[in-house]
């Protein structure tokens, strides 16, 4: 199988950080949508962008609490139109009224967007049902953010960009065709890597309907990350995983900061080093290679057909696509 998955030599890496991503540039007059903007990587990718002068839109479904978690955060901005803005409005991925609802006000206001950074997501959860049956991981970080994708796409600017946040995890699971929601038995990490390999092939395929619009899209892997994107997995776990000691301490040499986390994705949204490119799945701020073994990026969350299969069951399930027609 032929692929773009070719190293670009950016210069950044493991250690860079969002705002190393955005040192020097400028985000003035720039509009970017992060979901999970408040939490985690999200907030990182939030702050460095507010930092450069972006206006950052973060919708939540606890608007209050992303409310107080990104006060004072724009408090300095470095672009040249002053500090960036950050506003906030209430949106459930898991809940396709919801993702309607929430992009209907945006349609109403008409204020377009150069940058959409899919960054919310759940993970290795309890078994978990939604809308007519559908796995929680699967809705959350794979149909909701397709249908609010596909729901924007009449506000996203020519040169806009759409930034899946994905996994190493992805490696865990393909798209399991004969039972994607697991009506026959529950297993939270391969549900899990279902979702990473969706957001994945979400970008190929979303990549090559949109790019004559001069839309291009991404999805990366943002390394390994202690946040509340762990609220399921138990110390004990963590602790088997060795991620952590027994007093919850980090051990694992490859594990990032918060801030390194959010570099790849904020590079993805706004690095003018990949201009012209699209379509591809990132690592360490770079063009990850396709790999068999545990890095880079699986073949089978890359392959084509399998996007475009995965695009129109998803087009199915919620009855939405933007980009097409």
């Amino acid at each position: 199988m032929s692929t773009p998955q070719q190293s670009i030599n950016s210069g950044f890496g493991a250690t860079t950080t969002a705002a190393d991503v955005l040192d020097g540039v400028d985000l003035a007059g720039k509009r970017v949508l992060v979901t999970g903007g408040y939490s985690g990587i999200g907030l990182e990718t939030t702050r460095a962008a507010a930092a450069a002068g972006a206006q950052v839109v973060v919708p939540a479904r606890r608007p209050e609490v992303a409310e107080k978690a990104l006060a004072g955060i724009a408090a300095e901005g470095k672009g040249t139109g002053g500090k960036g803005t950050i506003e906030t409005d209430a949106l459930d991925l898991a809940d396709l009224a919801s993702v309607e609802s929430f992009a209907g006000r945006l349609l109403d206001a008409g204020a377009r967007f150069d940058a959409v950074i899919d960054s919310a997501g759940v993970m290795a959860c309890p078994e978990t049902r939604v809308g007519p049956g559908w796995e929680l991981q699967f809705a959350v970080n794979h149909l909701g953010h397709f249908a609010l994708v596909n729901r924007l796409a009449p506000l996203l600017n020519e040169g806009a960009r759409v930034v899946a946040v994905s996994s190493g995890g992805h490696r865990r699971s393909g798209i399991r065709w004969d039972d994607p929601h697991f009506a026959r038995g529950y297993d939270r990490w391969e549900a899990y890597g279902q979702s990473k390999t969706a957001n994945v092939l979400f970008a190929v395929h979303l990549d090559r309907l949109a790019r004559d619009r001069g839309i291009r899209a991404f999805a990366l892997h943002p390394g390994g990350i202690l946040t509340p994107l762990q609220r399921h997995v138990s110390r004990e776990d963590q602790v088997a995983l060795g991620w952590v000691d027994e007093d919850g301490n980090p051990v694992a040499d490859w594990l990032k900061s918060p801030e390194q986390g959010a570099a790849t994705q904020t590079w993805a949204a706004f690095s003018p080093q990949l201009d012209g490119l699209g379509g591809v799945y990132l690592e360490d701020c770079d063009v990850a290679e396709v790999s068999e073994d545990g890095r880079g990026v699986a073949p089978h969350a890359v392959d084509p057909e399998q996007a475009a299969r995965l695009w129109d069951y998803s087009v199915e399930l919620t009855g939405v696509d933007g980009f097409r027609g």
